[in-house]
């Protein structure tokens, strides 16, 4: 005003910070520049090529977003990607708040922390090569079937002897249903019976067997072995020497369809039947010569995406705790200490005060894991194998394999690059709202 007083010209305008307009202009030109050219321009870009055929010369319109809805593939990729946003994100949450809880109630908290938090360091190449091992079919080989084949075996019977079968050539024993064979003859006090079985190499016969031997007694008595040694020889049904004698083989006694004795091979392959065998015929259970339990199909069509994201979440977990950590320091514990004095238990503690006030915080965390997994791409392209990543597919895998991946349409995968966006939008949307009220506050 002083100025106009005096017959002088109005003083520049100014912002509030008291910035020059144009010198604020300056200043975000280069950063406008690079969002320009790095963001605007390739979605731009990446719109009219959705609206162009495969090499880009002729106007197809939305024909190419009306293949995605309609194709095979992608509907594939569309469906996997909406199973990764409902339950990639929430997983990852629980996990991470869990985590969270509980490392402020034990000792080697830190410690604890950096061993959840360690895998975020690891690259997603590295982390799908890691899980394709551990998914490994061969218990021998892959993590994942260890164990469950180590648990199985502890509270089921294995087979003793899988793939063996009686010597059609010298043996009553027929097949009878369920992997079992049964003897045609009855078994009589006094004469042995001979139980030849073949099918399996001397050589791969498990620990260290013993040489078969005859049985003997009054008894109900008989020999189950492998009527077969390297190198050849001997006469068939009788027991040769070298010949390896096959323990722990299961030997039933049935009469009238009814089992009313049982008996185990011992070491030299012999076994001895109760009285209550005479007469009976003898059966040798399915349990016997069934495979072996081998684990589960980790990486088949129907476990491979559940398993993808048992990676993701291996991956993510310690990102989670780590933030939701940081807002439950923040927590009045003077809030805690008054509903404990006012009755209510640690359940109820945790559900009626500390979930509420970290609420923004869990936000944030399931927000920013929708966004990630919108986009996840290396973990599916490594850990499925090529039988089954069609079963895998998801959104950001089929883009690659539509532009890059030996198909070639650009426009097909410019098209899922838009709808990825489109999909993005609303989330972002979200978050920014949920910001604004922050700041409001």
């Amino acid at each position: 005003m002083a100025s106009v007083a005096n017959g002088g010209a109005p003083a520049p305008r100014k912002s509030v910070t008291g910035t020059r307009l144009w010198v604020a202009v300056l200043f975000l030109l280069p950063a406008l520049v690079l969002l320009g050219a790095l963001v605007v321009y390739p979605i731009g870009y990446s719109v009219w090529r959705s609206l162009y055929d495969a090499g880009g010369d002729g106007f197809v319109g939305l024909d190419n977003y009306v293949d995605v809805f309609t194709d095979d593939a992608t509907l594939t990729a569309v469906r996997n990607t909406a199973i990764w946003v409902a339950v990639a994100p929430a997983v990852v949450t629980v996990l991470g708040l869990i985590f969270a809880v509980l490392t402020e109630r034990v000792r080697w908290a830190t410690a604890f922390k950096l061993i959840v938090f360690m895998p975020m360091a690891i690259s997603m190449l590295a982390a799908g090569i890691i899980f394709r091992l551990v998914y490994q079919a061969d218990p021998d080989q892959g993590v994942a079937n260890a164990v469950v084949t180590s648990v199985h075996d502890t509270f089921a019977d294995s087979s003793v002897y899988p793939k063996a079968r009686p010597n059609a050539q010298v043996s009553d024993l027929k097949a009878s249903g369920g992997g079992s064979f049964t003897s045609t003859g009855t078994v009589t006090a006094g004469t042995p019976a001979m139980l030849p079985l073949v099918g399996i190499a001397p050589n791969r016969l498990p620990g260290d067997p013993e040489d078969a031997r005859p049985a003997s007694g009054d008894g109900v008595t008989g020999t189950v072995w492998l009527d077969f040694r390297l190198g050849g020889g001997g006469e068939k049904g009788r027991v040769d020497a070298g010949e390896k004698a096959l323990e722990g083989v299961k030997v039933e006694a049935v009469k009238d369809g009814e089992v009313v004795a049982s008996a185990t091979t011992r070491a030299d392959g012999t076994f001895v039947l109760p009285a209550e065998a005479d007469g009976a015929r003898l059966r040798l259970p399915g349990s016997n010569f069934a495979a072996p339990y081998n684990g589960i199909d980790w990486l088949g069509p129907a476990l491979v995406t559940p398993s993808i994201i048992g990676a993701y979440v291996w991956m993510w977990a310690g990102f989670a705790m780590v933030l939701i950590a940081a807002g439950l320091a923040g927590v009045d514990r003077n809030l805690l200490e008054a509903a404990r004095v006012d009755g209510a238990n640690e359940w109820q503690v945790f559900r009626r005060i500390t979930v509420p006030m970290l609420a923004p915080v869990l936000v944030v965390v399931l927000i920013t894991l929708m966004i990630n997994v919108m986009k996840v791409f290396d973990l599916v392209y490594i850990i499925a194998p090529q039988p089954t990543q069609d079963e895998a597919n998801v959104l950001a895998l089929q883009l690659f394999l539509s532009s890059f991946g030996g198909g070639g349409n650009y426009g097909l995968g410019s098209a899922i690059g838009i709808i990825l966006l489109l999909l993005v939008v609303p989330v972002m949307i979200v978050n920014i709202r949920r910001l604004r009220k922050e700041r409001e506050r």
